[in-house]
């Protein structure tokens, strides 16, 4: 009998679940929430307000969860990738900010060839957080 109990609980296989998947969304560390908050709106995501420690952060259809809560090995090693068709604008969308000045976090990177095929620009969030906003390099439509 408790064989068949567990076969009617794992009677969907997982490839029948994907179509019950409504987001898959991170965690992100925030070292100061508000200042946090204030650097993705600028960076162009709209804040939905979850609770006084949580915020998920959306870029249209794509969100991530920013959390209250900053261990410093895990934001120092903590990286998001952001894949774009037109990485000349967002380029010159980030640039526009001077994130530099007004959050104090390393300049952002220009877009550069690397080695894995993906042409990348890197930007550091206020907590340490890398950001990769990456594109396929000019001409490639793969």
């Amino acid at each position: 009998m408790k064989k068949k109990r567990q076969e009617a609980r794992m009677s969907r296989a997982p490839g029948d679940l994907v179509g019950t998947v409504r987001a898959l969304r991170p965690f992100v560390p925030a070292k100061d929430f508000e200042i946090s908050k204030r650097f993705y709106a600028d960076f162009g995501f709209r804040m939905e307000p979850l609770g006084d420690r949580l915020a998920a952060m959306h870029l249209g259809p794509h969100s991530f969860l920013l959390q209250d809560y900053y261990v410093e090995a895990w934001a120092g090693n903590f990286v998001m990738q952001v894949f774009v068709d037109d990485l000349d604008a967002w380029w010159e969308h980030l640039a526009s900010l001077d994130l530099a000045a007004r959050y104090g976090v390393p300049a952002p990177r220009a877009p550069r060839p690397e080695s894995w095929g993906l042409t990348v620009a890197y930007v550091f969030d206020p907590s340490g957080v890398l950001w990769h906003i990456a594109a396929l390099p000019a001409g490639d439509a793969s």
